[in-house]
């Protein structure tokens, strides 16, 4: 019964010319890692903020109240205030948003080496289990452990990952590692420009190293600055910065989307990657100068980002000029910005992309049969990706990976 009324619910939303919503919450911009590339990191001076939970309760019931779908608690570092994330996940589902989604820096599985890990670890899942969260992602910003180790000033937790992760299996929960794309995520680059070869070494070694791990499922975070000459815009979202790793040239930015769409297919048959070559394709196209072969973001109409400072609403973590007011006010019957394809953020980006022929085909037929008869690579594309999704689960990190489903992409 349940399964048909949400059936319904998505029906009258896509026939709306909508898509379900979702909601990047941020809860805090604490943090206790110091990670170059973002500008929370700790030691970074300027005041911090928490939302609370009777104000962040208020925000998730009007965000069911609208009708989002999708909740994503975001940091700072969420695990700092652990127990808050848990008891509002649960509020969450209460209210009836379906999918709730969290991570770490991993900071957690720290003292590998000490007595009482494996105790500490077991108590950390099973209160992470009696939650609804459906999904967990613990960042890794290199396959080199020592790098990504140095970068976020957390010595030997990859070995507590590795430890951790068959423990939190056991429990029905499997992990996602998410890769925020930096000129280090393979290891120590050499100098001068990187080019093809380099990036899909890299995203191959990634992978493989995720896998190694112990994780079933991997995401990649695209890197949100085209070039070290861009003036910095007013992010609200201050994992946005433009700190030099996380520069690329228009050249690399290029290759390294083009590598990660020609990795991907030779990874799918061993993990769970939630990255979907079908948007990989547009991005490629945009960045090529050919913008109408994309599709622009659907951050300000069903997908929004809210600030830990004061709860309130902005089109994306991006735009932070765009003040939209406090989120239990936000009204979802006008588009906050037109054809907006500023960054890469694929929190938004990719799921504009996949939503793409559902939405052209209630609100621009026509605009969308030219785009087929233009570039058919894309629906292609489109629909494997769906295929895959349905055999990776969408991606459900409350079930295990059906290694004979997904044997059938090995390739």
């Amino acid at each position: 019964m349940k399964t048909m009324v949400k059936a319904v619910q998505t029906a009258k939303t896509f026939l709306a010319g909508r898509v379900p919503g979702q909601l990047v919450l941020q809860y805090t911009d604490r943090c206790n890692a110091h990670c170059p590339q973002c500008g929370m990191r700790a030691g970074n001076d300027f005041p911090r903020h928490t939302l609370g939970r009777e104000r962040t309760k208020k925000i998730i019931a009007a965000a069911a109240e609208k009708g989002f779908a999708a909740l994503s608690f975001t940091g700072g570092e969420p695990f700092l205030q652990l127990d808050d994330i848990c008891l509002l996940s649960r509020f969450a589902a209460r209210q009836g948003i379906r999918y709730i989604r969290t991570g770490s820096n991993g900071f957690s599985f720290l003292g590998v080496e000490r007595s009482g890990f494996l105790d500490r670890i077991k108590k950390l899942a099973d209160r992470l289990e009696d939650t609804p969260i459906r999904n967990i992602w613990i960042s890794i910003d290199s396959c080199e452990a020592q790098v990504h180790e140095q970068m976020r000033g957390l010595p030997g937790v990859m070995r507590g990952i590795e430890k951790a992760l068959p423990i939190f299996a056991e429990r029905g929960l499997y992990l996602s590692a998410n890769l925020g794309i930096n000129r280090n995520f393979a290891g120590l680059p050499p100098a001068g420009e990187l080019d093809l070869e380099y990036f899909r070494t890299g995203f191959e070694r990634f992978y493989r190293t995720v896998a190694d791990l112990g994780f079933t499922i991997a995401n990649v975070c695209y890197p949100m600055w085209s070039a070290a000459d861009e003036q910095e815009r007013d992010a609200v979202y201050a994992a946005t910065t433009s700190a030099t790793i996380t520069w690329f040239s228009r050249n690399e930015k290029t290759a390294l989307f083009r590598a990660l769409f020609e990795t991907i297919p030779a990874q799918r048959g061993n993990l769970r990657i939630f990255t979907p070559r079908a948007s990989l394709h547009a991005l490629l196209n945009q960045h090529l100068g050919m913008d109408q072969l994309s599709t622009p973001c659907r951050g300000g109409l069903d997908f929004f980002f809210v600030d830990s400072k004061d709860g309130h609403a902005y089109p994306c973590g991006y735009r932070g000029a765009e003040d939209l007011g406090p989120f239990e006010a936000l009204q979802l019957d006008r588009r906050y910005l037109e054809d907006c394809r500023r960054c890469d953020w694929e929190c938004f980006r990719d799921p504009s992309e996949l939503f793409a022929p559902f939405t052209g085909l209630r609100n621009a037929p026509i605009a969308l049969l030219w785009r087929l008869f233009r570039d058919r690579t894309f629906f292609k594309l489109w629909w494997e990706d769906l295929a895959y999704y349905r055999a990776c689960h969408y991606f459900n990190g409350r079930q295990a990976p059906d290694r004979e489903r997904l044997s059938r992409w090995e390739i």
